[in-house]
């Protein structure tokens, strides 16, 4: 037990809420557990409550204190809080926000996306969402609770955003227009400068330029001070901070050249107003290219949402009423005319039709609905009309669960976002530090690389400038967070659901993709894929005979043959003296003639030979199928095979993923030569069959350790039902088929909506090319700043003359960002059939 002493720092009291616990016994483990954590002075636990009250300084972490209840074997309930963040502009915004939520007691982790401007925050206890929103504001930013956001007011106030952008823009080139002329004019201009002499004056020049100029600052660029200084006395500046700083040293320079020149050495009386008009009005300009791009970024999650229709036509008593979705209950029949949109979740209970999914599953091809099938709210009834009634409604449906999924995507960060994080909180002071530096430098020893009537002073002045100015760390923030958001948006359009954006890394890492069978690879239902009839008999006549007999029968094959003769139209007559014979097969007479079917010992019990299929038979049997055999009236009729056969495109799945280098592995609880049949027919590259529900885990672990020692290999698991959710946890990335579990499904960290093995390449695809797209976006913005630094602080100026001028710094940093959100957004354009072409 830790006991308090005097010198140890005051404690702050914690509140858990625990699950798991049954008596008195787990109270004590408990508390137990809690207690041997270092630094803890006390810990109560309340069963009634389920609840745990910790006393602990507020340097002892929260997830020690987790950790510690998950060793007992207990489990601390977390929750998350979604906030609305505003003002954040770059990479060190993101830095300080995370930080300042962190702060507050009870956060487990907070991670905030520059691109989306969210916070997702995991709490563990009582956090009130008014303590996270008053730790942002402290730190400087605004912050709404998501959930307090009213539908459609997040595009309301981009909107209102990209409007304000753009009137500062207009009204920012207005003046700075004037004042770029008069300065660089004389420079650019034959006789331009003879000219203002002589029709406004030296000092009259300058004093527009200083009116105009300063108009700019505190006109349209006020945002940039408004937010800087304050980041600046906070100790934790930001881009904001870098623009306000070298605008002001420019333009307060200049203030000082032209009222007061005395105070300057002769010979550096010069002013800069271009300078500081020019850098805000080219950063104002990058910003609403930004803002437009980043509206882009998220259109996807938009056109989900717009997905939904406004209304629906509900049955009320004899009446059809329209009701907005929202009044739509469990339970009520609504009713779908063609080329209109399924409101909500529900169960066809009256009609026909083809319904459009693709805005869910990225199909193209229309579904056939029928009494008894499931629909889905957003799809788009293509012709026919029915009626369905409602069994998910709200926050429950399909479409509400995918926006939710590719929303926490968008917001995940990616493992390779550490190293980014750790270099931008310190990114914004160490440049302040370098341009500070680089004004001293050349002041101390700059004399002899400069012409001497070039103006040390000016020189080191517009150096600083320059490098303060140049600086972007907006890129390196914007670098992973706009493709993620930009993928996953896609990727839900095509019907694959990435719910933990770290996926998106880990997918293009993996070697082999395992695969379960039945429902993954195959349909997962048997059906009739085989009948062939002797001599004198027809096929139609066979089926309906045979399906007669076996509708009696409560065998899934007997059933599969029941569907086929239902779906050729056939009409089955009444079975009378039925009779099951296990291990045999089943026998009854059909409208006065006697018909058995059954295995091949069936057979040979009747006398009948069975060597007119010898070859039907082994082919089947390579297959992986196992006959069947009919006899109508004492005679051989037909051979029959029914299997759970392969679906459409789960040839086509594999072929890509070897095109893609990997390797396919398919683990089944089917015996071994059914499985090995269904290999070679999908082209698998290995087979472990006859493995138990709970076996699939260690043949996971098994594939891993193939790659050898110290060469673990990453491997991908799709399943589909209950029995694999502990493989797809297991597995590096778990792929669930959307048609399976919701077990499955949760377990998972991909979900492919379409139900079909196809969205495997796509999904490895899309993390590929998103992979590359993050690297090129770290690559620019880490090499535009590594680059561009030295030569802004005129390192190549003695060798050779170059310098970066502060206006074309200006225009770089704002070009830097544009481009790495154009690089993002060219992922919108990945298309479906991308891993079928290689």
């Amino acid at each position: 037990m830790n006991t308090p002493s005097a010198s140890e720092p005051r404690a702050a009291t914690r509140t858990l809420n625990i699950a798991g616990m049954t008596c008195a016994s787990c109270v004590a483990h408990v508390e137990r557990a809690l207690m041997k954590v270092e630094g803890v002075q006390a810990a109560s636990v309340n069963l009634a409550t389920e609840t745990a009250t910790v006393s602990a300084p507020a340097s002892v972490p929260l997830t020690a204190l987790i950790d510690a209840v998950a060793r007992a074997g207990y489990e601390v309930r977390r929750d998350s809080i979604e906030l609305d963040i505003e003002g954040m502009s770059c990479a060190a915004c993101v830095g300080r926000v995370e930080k300042v939520l962190q702060r507050v007691p009870g956060v487990v982790a907070a991670n905030v996306n520059l691109a989306a401007r969210r916070a997702h925050v995991e709490i563990a206890g009582a956090v009130p969402a008014a303590a996270l929103v008053a730790a942002v504001q402290k730190a400087g930013f605004g912050a709404t609770p998501a959930a307090e956001v009213a539908e459609g007011a997040r595009e309301v106030a981009a909107a209102a955003e990209e409007a304000a952008l753009r009137r500062a823009v207009w009204i920012a080139v207005a003046l700075t227009l004037p004042v770029f002329v008069l300065e660089m004019g004389a420079h650019l201009i034959p006789g331009m400068h003879e000219w203002v002499m002589a029709t406004i004056g030296h000092r009259e020049s300058w004093l527009l330029q200083f009116v105009l100029t300063s108009a700019v600052m505190f006109g349209p660029g006020l945002r940039f001070f408004r937010k800087g200084v304050p980041a600046l006395l906070r100790g934790a500046p930001d881009m904001n901070a870098l623009v306000a700083v070298g605008t002001a040293a420019a333009w307060g320079y200049s203030v000082v050249a032209l009222f007061a020149p005395d105070l300057l050495p002769e010979g550096t009386v010069n002013v800069y107003f271009e300078a500081a008009a020019v850098i805000i009005t080219l950063i104002l300009i990058g910003r609403l290219l930004e803002a437009r791009a980043r509206g882009r970024t998220s259109e996807a999650i938009r056109s989900l949402m717009r997905i939904q229709p406004r209304t629906a036509r509900v049955r009320r008593g004899a009446e059809i009423v329209e009701i907005p979705v929202a009044e739509v209950v469990v339970g009520d029949v609504v009713e779908v005319r063609p080329g209109e949109k399924v409101a909500v979740d529900g169960e066809v209970v009256e009609g026909a039709s083809f319904v459009d999914e693709s805005m869910i599953t990225g199909e193209p091809v229309p579904v056939e609905k029928a009494v008894g099938a499931t629909v889905v709210g957003g799809t788009l009834n293509t012709r026919g009309a029915f009626a369905f009634r409602t069994t998910r409604v709200g926050a429950d449906t399909v479409l509400a669960q995918i926006i939710r999924m590719v929303e926490a995507a968008q917001g995940a960060k990616l493992p390779i976002q550490a190293l980014v994080d750790k270099v931008t909180m310190v990114f914004v002071p160490v440049v302040m530090g370098v341009a500070v530096l680089t004004f001293l430098a050349w002041l101390v020893f700059g004399a002899g690389a400069l012409p001497s009537d070039t103006s040390l002073l000016s020189f080191a002045l517009v150096c600083a400038v320059a490098v303060l100015i140049v600086a972007c760390p907006c890129a390196m923030g914007l670098a992973t967070p706009t493709s993620i958001m930009v993928a996953t948006g896609r990727a839900a359009q095509m019907g694959v659901l990435f719910r933990k954006g770290d996926a998106l890394q880990l997918l293009r890492d993996a070697e082999v993709v395992a695969v379960d069978k039945t429902g993954t690879l195959t349909v997962g239902k048997p059906q009739l894929t085989d009948l062939v009839v002797a001599e004198g008999f027809a096929r139609e006549e066979v089926l309906a005979l045979v399906a007669a007999v076996e509708r009696r029968s409560e065998h899934p094959i007997g059933e599969a043959i029941v569907i086929a003769a239902r779906a050729e139209g056939l009409a089955l007559g009444e079975a009378e003296g039925f009779e099951a014979d296990a291990g045999h097969g089943v026998r009854a007479t059909v409208a006065g003639r006697r018909v058995e079917v059954g295995a091949d010992r069936l057979m040979r019990r009747l006398g009948l030979e069975i060597g007119t299929f010898a070859d039907t038979a082994a082919r089947l049997g390579d297959e992986g199928k196992s006959p069947l055999y009919a006899a109508i009236d004492g005679r051989l009729a037909a051979i029959i095979a029914v299997a759970d056969p392969l679906k459409p495109s789960s040839v086509a799945a594999v072929k890509a993923l070897h095109v893609m280098g990997l390797k396919v592995a398919m683990i089944t609880g089917d015996n071994e030569r059914t499985a090995r049949a269904i290999a070679r027919q999908a082209g698998i590259d290995e087979v472990i069959a006859e493995v138990l529900p709970d076996g699939k885990v260690a043949a996971l672990r098994r594939l891993a350790e193939e790659g050898g020692v110290g060469a673990r290999r990453r491997i991908a698991f799709v399943g589909d039902g209950i029995n694999d959710a502990p493989a797809l946890a297991e597995a590096d990335v778990g792929i669930a088929i959307g048609t399976g579990t919701d077990v499955a499904i949760e377990s998972a960290d991909v979900v492919l909506m379409s139900g079909d093995l196809i969205g495997v390449p796509r999904a490895i695809a899309l993390s590929r090319a998103t992979m590359r797209n993050i690297s090129q976006n770290l690559f620019w913005a880490f090499a535009y700043n590594s680059a561009l630094i030295p030569l802004a602080a005129g390192a190549l100026y003695p060798a050779f003359g170059v310098l970066l001028s502060p206006v074309f710094a200006a225009a770089a940093m704002s070009m830097s960002s544009v481009f790495v959100l154009g690089n993002a957004l060219r992922l919108r354009r990945f298309g479906a059939d991308a891993p079928a072409a290689g």
